[in-house]
């Protein structure tokens, strides 16, 4: 059985890219899934100075561990201001200072969500050139525009054609497990 580990990278209570994260990982077939709230994860803001004088947080340290024992990665980017989230960008600084491949390399897949027409396409292409760099995975990506309109929590992605663009998706991920 695949562990997967997925998350929004939001700190919203009520997060769209967790609910679609999770969404993705719940369709995976013999997998055990781990979802990741960023606000379990909350630390102070990267500097190198606080680095020094107090060393990286220990949680920095757990949200690694929970990506070195996954098989495979499902993050949902939200965008704020066009690029990721605070939360996230904290998180990923913080356990980028652990050890130089942040995501160990793994099968992820990057999706991302929004209320908007666009879906939150420009962090998403973000984030794939920051984690496809060196990943020897083909990773795979899916956005959904108007997530209001296109996604019921009890019937996933309801529009066909984007529900046929995220099968795709997902199967490229699948494949790399």
């Amino acid at each position: 059985m695949k562990q997967i580990v997925a998350f929004g990278a939001s700190s919203s209570k009520k997060s769209i890219n967790k609910d679609l994260a999770s969404y993705a990982a719940s369709v995976i077939e013999d997998a055990n899934v781990l979802i990741l709230d960023l606000n379990d994860f909350e630390m102070p803001i990267y500097s190198i100075d606080y680095e020094n004088d107090h060393g990286i947080p220990e949680k920095a340290f757990k949200f690694k561990e929970k990506l070195k024992t996954a098989d495979g990665i499902i993050i949902s980017f939200a965008e704020h201001n066009s690029v990721y989230t605070a939360a996230f960008k904290n998180i990923f600084d913080w356990i980028s200072r652990i050890e130089k491949v942040v995501w160990f390399n793994k099968p992820m897949f990057l999706l991302s969500t929004s209320d908007g027409d666009r879906g939150a396409k420009t962090v998403l292409q973000i984030a794939y050139n920051r984690m496809s760099f060196g990943n020897p995975h083909k990773i795979p990506t899916f956005s959904l525009p108007n997530f209001k309109k296109n996604f019921d929590k009890n019937n996933g992605i309801l529009d066909i054609d984007l529900n046929d663009e995220f099968q795709n998706a997902l199967k490229v991920f699948i494949s790399n497990l």
